[in-house]
């Protein structure tokens, strides 16, 4: 029998209980996965907690995993029995020990990668080179500012950013995760809320300011963000940890001649020619050491409560996923 972490009621990380579940054989499009490894992120715990209500209840929550392909629907034709291979999915339903996907989720894994590094880091990776090469381009001696650059994504983003050749400044939420940014490839890192934030900005890029700036944690930074950027510069909002950002006049972009993004992942991949082509540049990335992961830390599939305590207990992104 299947099993899934059923999600009945919004709460503390004890609502998360394994049940049995019934698995449909995949229709035209669809396989039927055996799932490997399940990422766990900050997201489920919003979901699990109901400060996200995006999962309709009861309903399985997690938006990432790999496994393997046990079955196969009549007009699946990319993808056979034994394929390893990861997803990402807005519709959830990851926290299972075997699951039918639309084959369009679907990436083969190649060999050269594990499947506990995909469904911890696929989605955060993909995040990184969309933001890099899709919503803008991130070119050799660009100087741009990441926000919380030691977290899930930004851990990821100073070190690829750094590869390419670019002056990478990083922001943080406090002191002590200033050695790790540098560690990290970040050649300036300032804390959130030190006065003298923009001025040191200014010092390093000479008075003109950065020339993007990647900020995911909203509320508390976007002021200074808007300030530190330089003329005809590109802002782009892909989170809001800290809260969501309040609105903002054209006149303010019209200042100094600003673009600002607002994407989202699943808009980009959900054009499979370009899904495709973004996970190749994520598995190059990690086959080239242009990015490195954090300490993975499995947990059973049943003590997935378990996991959403310690997920919620540390500082900066993590590695943790399931097992089934």
């Amino acid at each position: 029998m299947s099993k899934a972490i059923v999600l009945r009621n919004h709460g503390k990380s004890n609502v998360l209980k394994l049940e049995d579940v019934i698995v449909e054989k995949p229709k035209d499009n669809e396989l039927l996965i055996k799932q490997t490894a399940i990422g766990v992120h900050f997201h489920d715990i919003y979901v699990r907690s109901g400060l996200y209500k995006t999962l309709e209840l009861p309903g399985i929550p997690g938006l990432e995993a790999a496994g393997v392909v046990q079955d196969v629907g009549n007009k699946s034709r990319d993808f056979n029995i034994g394929d390893r291979i990861g997803y990402i999915t807005k519709y959830y339903g990851a926290y299972a020990s075997h699951r039918v996907i639309d084959s369009k989720l679907a990436i083969k894994i190649p060999n050269y990668i594990t499947d506990d590094v995909i469904a911890t880091n696929f989605s955060r990776a993909i995040t990184v080179q969309m933001l890099m090469e899709q919503v803008t381009q991130v070119k050799p001696n660009d100087i741009i500012l990441i926000t919380a650059a030691t977290g899930g994504v930004g851990s990821l983003f100073s070190q690829w950013a750094k590869s390419k050749g670019a002056c990478v400044i990083g922001s943080v939420g406090n002191d002590e995760k200033i050695s790790l940014a540098h560690s990290l490839g970040c050649d300036y890192v300032f804390t959130y809320n030190q006065k003298d934030f923009v001025t040191q900005i200014m010092d390093i890029t000479k008075g003109n300011g950065v020339d993007k700036v990647f900020d995911s944690v909203g509320k508390d930074t976007f002021e200074n963000s808007l300030k530190s950027i330089s003329a005809c510069g590109h802002l782009i909002n892909f989170g809001q940890s800290s809260g969501p950002v309040e609105p903002i006049s054209m006149s303010t972009l019209a200042s100094k001649s600003l673009t600002i993004s607002r994407p989202i992942l699943f808009d980009y991949i959900s054009n499979s020619n370009l899904y495709k082509k973004m996970a190749n540049s994520v598995f190059n990335a990690f086959q080239n050491n242009q990015i490195k992961i954090p300490k993975l830390e499995p947990y059973k599939l049943k003590d997935a409560s378990l996991a959403h305590d310690v997920l919620e207990s540390r500082r900066g992104g993590g590695s943790v996923f399931l097992t089934p």
